[in-house]
């Protein structure tokens, strides 16, 4: 096995890492200082092929693979976890429309979204229903003008902040199969927003509640095929798993490499603290955790690339994994900055506030341990 990145991969994550480094980080405690991140930011990231990562290239997309954006997403939260996790809701949306949508979608949708002249978030969890999503309860009910939409949505990045809603709605009777998925652009009358929920971290993120009252959408805006709206949220949260994972590993490297630096500078017993044989070998044991987590994700990722029938339970594992491993490693990096990583001018703080979402969203940890468990029995009955 060839564990080497190809010249290409690792020319996009260093061009990813550069952007951060220059055009995120420094303003990234401003940005959550204000709730919310500039729209100039993103037309910039879509120059470099990010709006539409693994969009067709004839809509205007880059064409790349699950493992390419991996390495987009690593790289971007080292800048900051919330901003680029934002990309990769949008991403999400962007890679279910080309995956699932009929032609006139794509040429709808596709190309404003990977020039981001529009931004895009992902509707699936409600007030009722987060881990158990087929539960949903928006409705869309077809007449002869269109869907007429009723529901809330709960939880949702870009809430009152982005320009077009990839809506998970029931349009049939209970269940999963009675699922579809519409597409509601701000504007549409009908469409409202709850306040700005306060939160632990991601605070840059503008996060609410998306309200549906009445809500009329043309029958065009129906994506793909109706019922089969949850097989394509679910395939969505495939990818979207190894993006939060992505994103969690690359806060927890920020942190690693903050605190080695801190750890050289630090003195305490007459000598700097990286001399100290117990705190080394805290950092050998971070160091092997993320290279370890790094190596899984990305084998999680090549699978998914390549249709493997064991796809969706290497993402689950790779996120449980990953993000498990990865806020450990932040908070760890806490402790070892003493009092100095509880204030925010050290940058720990944010990142380990960040990273405690990722093994919530995309699937709660204990909804990866259910499908990881649910496909081991599968497998053992097949014989």
């Amino acid at each position: 096995m060839d564990f080497a990145l190809t010249e290409e991969q690792t020319l996009i994550f260093d061009m990813a890492k550069s952007f951060g480094e220059e055009n995120i980080a420094p303003n990234s405690e401003k940005w959550e200082a204000d709730g919310t991140i500039p729209r100039e930011l993103w037309p910039q990231l879509a120059e470099l092929g990010f709006g539409g990562v693994y969009v067709s290239e004839e809509y205007g997309g880059s064409g790349l693979s699950r493992l390419d954006a991996t390495l987009i997403f690593e790289a971007l939260a080292m800048a900051d976890p919330s901003v680029g996790s934002f990309l990769s809701i949008h991403n999400m949306c962007g890679g279910m429309i080309d995956k699932f949508g009929k032609e006139e979608d794509k040429q709808k949708w596709l190309p404003a979204l990977c020039s981001m002249e529009k931004v895009f978030s992902y509707c699936l969890t409600e007030p009722g229903s987060g881990s158990d999503a087929a539960a949903l309860k928006t409705r869309a009910e077809k007449t002869a003008d269109g869907y007429v939409m009723n529901g809330n949505k709960a939880f949702i990045s870009g809430g009152n902040y982005s320009d077009v809603y990839v809506t998970m709605c029931r349009t049939g009777d209970d269940g999963p199969k009675g699922i579809s998925t519409v597409v509601v652009e701000n504007g549409t009358p009908g469409l409202s927003f709850g306040a700005n929920e306060r939160k632990m971290g991601w605070k840059a993120q503008p996060t609410s509640q998306v309200q549906f009252d009445d809500c009329l959408v043309p029958h065009e805006n129906l994506l793909g095929e109706e019922g089969k709206g949850f097989t394509y949220a679910m395939a969505g949260l495939d990818g979207g798993r190894l993006n939060i994972s992505a994103g969690a590993l690359g806060g927890a490297q920020k942190a690693l490499d903050l605190t080695l630096q801190y750890m050289g500078e630090r003195k305490a017993f007459g000598k700097t603290i990286d001399q100290f044989q117990a705190l080394q070998f805290r950092l050998a044991e971070y160091e092997t955790k993320l290279q370890a987590a790094r190596t899984f994700l990305r084998q999680a990722a090549w699978k998914l690339d390549n249709g493997a029938h064991d796809a969706s339970k290497f993402c689950a594992m790779a996120k449980l994994m990953v993000t498990d491993v990865s806020f450990e490693v932040a908070n760890g990096c806490l402790q070892l900055h003493g009092g100095y990583g509880y204030l925010s001018d050290y940058g720990i703080e944010k990142i380990v506030r960040d990273l405690r979402v990722h093994q919530i969203l995309e699937g709660t940890n204990e909804i990866m341990r259910l499908i990881v468990g649910r496909q081991l029995l599968a497998e053992r009955d097949r014989g």
